[in-house]
């Protein structure tokens, strides 16, 4: 998901001396990251102007560097209460109230900082965020099409608008916005990565498997594009190709029990029952509470016909299934081990 790292500003207004001095020696202290002393310079210079709106600003900032989102947001009330025409001021509200977990709220502060800054993009990007986490999608869609009206090579904004078009199933849309996208940025994969879903999900095998050639072309070392393949290929039957790509995110993921159960599968589906052991063993090392590598593990001996071995494996299959509460597939391993004991 988004996330907004653009922090409020500090604007320090000069006036009396001693106020000055202050405000100096506040930035002096944030420009040095030691907050406790500038807050407490900030807080004494409030004392002294409490009608500053850029000292309660300062206080608010502050407070949310220290985590303190909910003091942030008082001070940032006390500033808007002093300019309420600051659209800097509505945007770190509305950052701090997201911070705060009052996502209705912070988009609320976020649209009135749009009314005031309709160019700003990271008013719409702050937006963005906090309607996301609202899982209010519809308003999420037209906040980043606005975004990207204003910042048409924002990325991140085609990202989020493909994955809720893909999540609502309205592949059609999402496939034209991603072309257009990739368009305008050939160089991101990621663009790519999500093309070719859309276009699978279309049904369109072919164009999806060529998008994500394209996407590897581009990003060699990205395994999400071989796991994202691999997928494909063993859903229109091709083994060996899906053997081959799941070989290589194994390679970028040396550790990954995915791509390894992945490979155990697909050899023992080739009857390569050998290969199968050793990817089943991997498998259980990987994820020693795992009882589909055991399981594989078992099915595999059974073929070589090492009954002895194949039966201590399944054993512990049935142990972990038992475990999670997985009763039909218990059930299948229970049936397969008595199939395997031998005969008095």
């Amino acid at each position: 998901m988004l996330t907004d790292n653009t922090e409020p500003l500090i604007i320090a207004q000069a006036d009396p001396a001693e106020l000055n001095q202050l405000l100096i020696d506040g930035k002096k202290y944030v420009e040095g990251k030691d907050y406790d002393r500038a807050l407490a310079i900030y807080e004494r210079a409030a004392s002294l102007d409490a009608s500053n709106p850029q000292i309660f600003s300062g206080i608010g900032y502050l407070q949310a560097q220290k985590g303190n989102y909910q003091l942030a947001v008082a001070a940032y009330e006390k500033a808007i209460a002093l300019d309420r025409n600051n659209p800097q001021l509505y945007y770190a509200l509305g950052y701090s109230l997201g911070n705060a977990g009052k996502n209705l709220q912070a988009a609320a502060a976020y649209e009135k900082a749009i009314a005031l800054a309709p160019t700003n993009v990271q008013n719409y990007i702050g937006l963005g965020v906090v309607q996301l986490r609202e899982q209010k999608y519809d308003r999420a869609l037209d906040t980043y099409y606005r975004i990207l009206a204003l910042e048409p090579n924002y990325s991140k904004a085609y990202q989020v608008i493909a994955t809720i078009l893909l999540d609502r199933e309205r592949y059609d849309e999402a496939a034209a916005m991603l072309k257009e996208a990739i368009a305008k940025q050939p160089q991101l994969g990621e663009l790519r990565l999500m093309l070719a879903t859309a276009l699978l999900k279309q049904g369109n095998m072919a164009a999806g498997l060529q998008a994500l050639l394209d996407a590897k072309r581009l990003e060699p070392q990205n395994s999400a594009l071989y796991f994202k393949t691999g997928e494909v290929l063993l859903r229109i039957g091709d083994l060996d190709a899906a053997l081959a790509e799941y070989k290589q995110a194994l390679a970028l993921e040396p550790n990954s029990p995915v791509a390894q159960e992945k490979l155990g599968n697909i050899y023992l589906a080739q009857q390569d029952y050998l290969q199968a052991v050793v990817a089943y063993r991997h498998l259980t090392e990987m994820t020693p509470n795992n009882p589909a590598g055991y399981y594989g593990l078992g099915l595999a001996l059974k073929a070589r016909s090492r009954n002895r071995e194949a039966i201590v494996a399944l054993n512990r299959a049935l142990q972990l299934y038992k475990e999670t509460n997985n009763t039909a597939k218990a059930e299948k391993v229970a049936s397969l081990i008595e199939e395997l004991k031998p005969s008095n």
